[in-house]
């Protein structure tokens, strides 16, 4: 018996050993081209991994629909590629709940990992009337037409979904709420602080630089709970009895053929990543806050996202 126990336990060490071996060009597709959000999300990666393959991740970049030129790659001709992870965003999981995929859903990929979060934020400048979350949705729910929102984000999109949130929560309708779309973040705290638009609805890391010159103030922080500091002053919408969280969630899928074998080896080298100081330094470099899943628990917990996501889209008249 005992030589037995010896004998699985070689077993299992030379495989697990092999299965190692086998991711020997790790890659990270970004769907889009250099210096973006899904850039940065492989860059994650690239450094937080490499420790943890033979060789350097590359990072490959492929531009189209906002991720579907490459879910559809991953459907067609790389469905169980062992090397291969892709960038994904809470942007690409409301294009999967909107259809914006075509055929491709959510259960046509396996999500791995995180690389880290950012959280929504309602932002006004600071001499704005509104010195508080309650004080500016009192308003709305006398007058949803009373303010005008405004995000670097066309209607759909999740920076329009953050302000559908807030009208959902006081049971009022997002299609009836005054949104300007502006082309980034840049022109739409342009537009706050020169007072075309009454709030903002932003990320808070994107905030931290403009927070320091004293010229916004956030209302709330879209998260279930108060993050850490130096954020920690500003309460959520949750705690001021607003059910309004917008998590803006970066990682990794993929293939929906991939081996369980090569798959896990993935999780394993996110997990030992994660308990690695040197990764909660690069996610603080990124601007990104730990929020740190792998493996099954990540593949559930985001498709209970989209499926919440698809929901909202309904209500809000986005997808029939």
């Amino acid at each position: 018996m005992k030589k037995l126990s010896i004998a699985l336990m070689a077993t299992t060490l030379m495989s697990v050993s092999i299965l190692a071996s086998d991711i020997k060009r790790p890659e990270c597709v970004a769907p889009a081209k250099p210096g973006g959000g899904f850039d940065l999300t492989c860059r994650v990666v690239q450094t937080g991994l490499k420790d943890q393959f033979d060789r350097l991740i590359k990072v490959t970049f492929m531009p189209g629909g906002i991720g579907a030129v490459a879910i559809n790659q991953f459907n067609t001709t790389r469905t169980d590629d062992p090397n291969a992870i892709v960038a994904f965003s809470s942007g690409s999981l409301l294009n999967i709940a909107t259809g914006k995929y075509g055929k491709w859903t959510e259960n046509d990929v396996k999500f791995l990992a995180t690389a880290g979060a950012d959280f929504g934020a309602v932002v006004v400048k600071t001499n704005s009337k509104y010195k508080t979350l309650d004080e500016l949705m009192t308003d709305l729910k006398k007058d949803e037409s009373s303010l005008v929102v405004g995000a670097g984000g066309s209607v759909g999109s999740q920076d329009w979904m953050k302000g559908a949130l807030l009208f959902k929560s006081i049971n009022k309708d997002p299609k009836k709420m005054r949104y300007v779309a502006y082309d980034g973040g840049g022109d739409a705290i342009a537009g706050l602080l020169g007072g075309s638009i009454d709030v903002y609805m932003g990320d808070v890391g994107e905030m931290s630089s403009h927070l320091d010159a004293g010229t916004m103030r956030i209302l709330a922080v879209l998260s279930t709970e108060r993050l850490p500091e130096p954020f920690a002053k500003y309460p959520t919408a949750i705690e001021q009895g607003y059910d309004a969280e917008w998590t803006i969630l970066r990682g990794y899928y993929m293939g929906k053929n991939v081996s369980p074998e090569a798959y896990n080896t993935w999780v394993s080298a996110f997990e030992k990543a994660y308990k690695d100081p040197e990764f909660k330094k690069l996610q603080e470099e990124k601007g990104l806050f730990p929020l740190n899943m792998a493996g099954a628990e990540l593949d559930k917990s985001v498709k209970e996202r989209i499926t919440k996501l698809r929901a909202l889209a309904k209500d809000a008249g986005l997808i029939k």
